[in-house]
């Protein structure tokens, strides 16, 4: 079976949970401010705070922003459903606007037409790791005094060219930027998720909250010398990362930059070996994006039955996805509020297909995905 994504994990992440384990310590402690420290210093942000997952990641940034029940909050319906709950978590209102046909990502122009005087927050997905137009979303977010929040879950490692210069995703260009260690991403800690900020209020905010708002914490309380007593002035939740996800976690991110360079390599393996099929719309990468290619997305020719293509790659042992959901096709969200017509979201979810693709692929096995897909799309 050839997987549509494997994890990257050896040894040295087996030793260092074991290590977690053994140490005595198995909730969020050191290891969890070693991860944010070293992940922070990654991606060049000024602070980093480790959560469960993306999806209280996310909860998190809006509440910590201050989005309030009937708040309007635009985003792409094109998202794992993750990223319309959490809007929902809050009580906000989500606005789907449409994507670009070309990256996936939320258009800007879109955006910037779905304004009201009742819009508080922006969240933008970097679908799949491919960055999207962060420069015309920071213009639009501040010109309309509105808090960007860059939905990163796919994105460790990804770069964006910004003012000539190369930065990775979670700078938080944007006010605050969260990211997901989910098995299916690029690296991962089994569940597990960060936020990076530059406003060291917003970090306050974020790690005060993700421990039931306790106003000491517990690392804090066991190793006082004295008894203390904690209080817990407001409405908190249990988003913590345990020390056994973090100590995982910082052995993948010294691995990152390998994993991604071998990603690259496979990434524009696939563009030359598929480039010549007739019909066969390959990934866009950008001239300011370098995406970590965390899933490789091909367009089908509109002729195809998208789930007979799946099926038949999969009874020859080839996993594949479709292509990335559509939040408002789902019954929480087929009343949601939209601008306009979102076509190109619903024909990327209908009309594309995610390939395997993963750092220790070996060649045989992407040369039979390709045999498989091409047959399919010729036959």
């Amino acid at each position: 079976m050839i997987p549509i994504a494997l994890p990257f994990l050896g040894t040295e992440e087996a030793d260092a949970a074991r290590d977690a384990v053994l140490s005595g310590w198995v909730s969020q402690g050191p290891q969890v401010a070693a991860f944010e420290c070293e992940f922070a210093a990654f991606v060049g942000a000024r602070y980093a705070t480790a959560v469960s997952n993306c999806t209280t990641a996310l909860h998190l940034a809006l509440v910590a922003a201050n989005v309030e029940p009937d708040d309007e909050v635009i985003t792409a319906s094109h998202s794992f459903i993750a990223t319309a709950n959490c809007v929902r978590y809050v009580g906000a209102i989500p606005v789907f606007v449409d994507i670009d046909p070309d990256t996936y990502n939320i258009d800007p122009v879109r955006v910037e037409e779905a304004i009201t005087s009742r819009t508080r927050a922006i969240i933008a997905v970097h679908q799949m790791g491919m960055p999207c137009d962060l420069s015309a979303l920071v213009d639009i977010a501040r010109r309309h005094n509105i808090v960007l929040i860059e939905d990163a879950a796919c994105a460790a490692g990804s770069e964006i060219s910004i003012g000539g210069e190369w930065e990775r995703i979670g700078m938080a260009h944007g006010r605050i930027t969260c990211f997901s260690f989910h098995p299916r991403k690029v690296i991962t800690t089994g569940e597990g998720g960060m936020l990076t900020t530059s406003d060291p209020e917003l970090d306050r905010k974020f790690k005060l909250l993700r421990q039931h708002a306790m106003s000491v914490p517990d690392t804090v309380r066991h190793g006082a010398s004295q008894v203390i007593f904690e209080n817990y002035l407001q409405v908190g939740f249990n988003y913590r990362m345990t020390d056994v996800q973090a100590s995982i976690g910082r052995q993948q991110l010294a691995k990152l930059s390998g994993i991604i360079a071998s990603r690259r390599k496979l990434a524009s393996a696939y563009a030359e070996l598929l480039g010549n099929i007739e019909g066969v719309r390959l990934p866009y990468e950008p001239a300011w994006a370098r995406s970590n290619w965390q899933s490789y997305c091909v367009g089908l020719p509109d002729r195809l039955d998208q789930k007979a293509v799946m099926q038949n790659m999969l009874d020859q042992g080839i996993a594949t996805r479709r292509g990335i959901m559509c939040s408002h096709l789902e019954a929480p969200y087929r009343d949601a509020e939209t601008r306009h017509t979102l076509r190109q979201s619903e024909r990327a979810q209908k009309h594309s297909i995610l390939l395997p693709l993963y750092a220790q692929m070996k060649k045989s096995d992407q040369l039979e995905v390709v045999r498989a897909f091409r047959a399919e799309v010729e036959r």
